[in-house]
């Protein structure tokens, strides 16, 4: 594993991100897309120890549950201190949202502010899989 050189700061594994934080409540109605976007995602490099800062959409068509929104922001939160690779970081998000709303469809993308002069979005989408 690489290791970041230089000062890092303290960092805790992906063991400590609250997926079970994720709460729905029913729904039930026509077919809709359903949109959340936020700009105030972080998690920490794990190379560099440096905090890694994103925008996250989660785009979703329900199929018997949506996603409680303060529910969702503890969840992201749950991500701030922990040392993880941006795309581990998506592919988590989206199996803890798969996990938790069992969609129709759901796309989560999650765009990385620039690091080393290296844009980053990493997408994961259901009709990929």
């Amino acid at each position: 594993m690489a290791k970041a050189e230089g000062m890092t700061l303290e960092f805790v594994g992906p063991e400590h991100i609250n997926h079970q934080i994720l709460e729905t409540f029913p729904y039930q109605g026509p077919k809709q897309r359903v949109v959340y976007t936020t700009t105030e995602f972080s998690a920490v490099c794990p190379f560099s120890g440096l905090p890694d800062l994103a925008k996250v959409v989660v785009d979703y068509i329900p199929a018997k549950a949506i996603v409680e929104l303060k529910s969702l922001k503890y969840y992201y939160l749950s991500y701030r201190n922990v040392g993880i690779y941006q795309e581990h970081a998506t592919s988590l998000i989206y199996e803890h949202l798969w996990d938790a709303l069992k969609p129709t469809e759901l796309t989560v993308t999650v765009t990385y502010q620039t690091r080393g002069g290296i844009d980053t979005t990493s997408s994961v989408n259901s009709l990929n899989q």
